[in-house]
């Protein structure tokens, strides 16, 4: 199973700052962690919405956590790396205009040498969205017609896409995506069914999150209903995910090692490790070092 790398968040210290980003990412790529992935947050108002992945609903990071934009920190990434994958977890679609984001992926594709994943989100936050100026409401099916516009304009030349959200007509945008097809794959996650569904209908990737192997078989099992659906083979969608209990420094116990074991026989092929409370620089290394010899069999040098 592949091993991705979420690294860590902090105020004042973390991915925002060269040193850290460059000390982590090597060492990620080093170790031999097969992907490294940045989450979006534009703003961090005060919000009574619930964060769907922790009991109390509230992100665990406190509100000053410095939260680089995603695909300009995976361009500082990409360039004091060679082989590593580089994946938004996730960027917030509905709040992007799909135009301009499309240029900004192709982009960071080409300059990678292909080595990106798209990670797409709904987002939960609904003040966010407030502050970003976008509506909160109807944003799945936002999501959807800009994965459409963004793949036409990938893929074609003087590309048209009509939708009640986006339209174009004859709009050209160079370069192109790097990997086959010309397209970045575009990994829908989210929690919920409706994020299942979705990533059955268009995503070459799904990435759920789930709090039990249980949860996480049933949102396997709906994303391969919609494919097949939707006149697609599920097993060309890959499927990720992201290991809760790998956040802490506890060691891999056998309950854990179970939970990974029956994670591939559902056909899961990447587990993604969250650091984001690795918030200096010495903690994440020795982070990265201990998962590596724990799910990596890479000696902690």
């Amino acid at each position: 199973m592949k091993v991705g790398v979420m690294l860590g968040l902090g105020e004042g210290d973390g991915l925002a700052f060269p040193d850290y980003a460059v000390a982590a990412v090597t060492r990620a790529e080093q170790l031999g962690f097969e992907s490294v992935w940045a989450g979006e947050h534009v703003v961090m108002p005060d919000y009574r919405s619930r964060y769907p992945y922790s009991q109390d609903g509230k992100l665990p990071q406190p509100p000053r956590t410095d939260v680089p934009d995603p695909l300009i920190w995976l361009a500082f990434a990409a360039g004091v790396t060679s082989t590593i994958r580089l994946g938004t977890g996730v960027v917030v679609l509905p709040q992007r205009n799909p135009v301009v984001l499309a240029k900004q992926v192709a982009s960071l594709d080409v300059l990678s040498r292909g080595r990106l994943m798209l990670g797409v989100g709904v987002g939960w936050m609904r003040e966010e969205a407030d502050a970003v100026g976008v509506p909160f409401d109807g944003r799945g099916a936002r999501t959807e017609e800009f994965v459409a516009a963004m793949r036409a304009l990938w893929t074609g030349d003087a590309a048209s896409y009509r939708g009640e959200h986006v339209a174009f007509e004859r709009a050209r945008s160079y370069p192109k995506p790097v990997q086959p097809g010309r397209r970045v794959p575009v990994v829908v996650g989210g929690s919920g069914m409706a994020a299942a569904r979705r990533a059955g209908r268009i995503g070459d990737g799904y990435y759920p999150i789930a709090p039990t192997v249980e949860l996480l078989a049933e949102q396997i099992a709906v994303m391969r209903k919609a494919a097949r659906q939707a006149g697609r083979d599920p097993a060309e969608i890959e499927v990720s995910t992201m290991v809760f209990a790998l956040t802490g420094d506890r060691p891999v116990t056998r309950e854990l090692r179970d939970d990974l074991h029956r994670m591939a026989e559902l056909g899961v092929s990447r587990i993604v490790a969250p650091r984001l409370l690795d918030s200096s620089l010495p903690a994440m290394l020795r982070s990265l070092d201990r998962l590596a010899d724990l799910l990596l069999g890479a000696p902690a040098q």
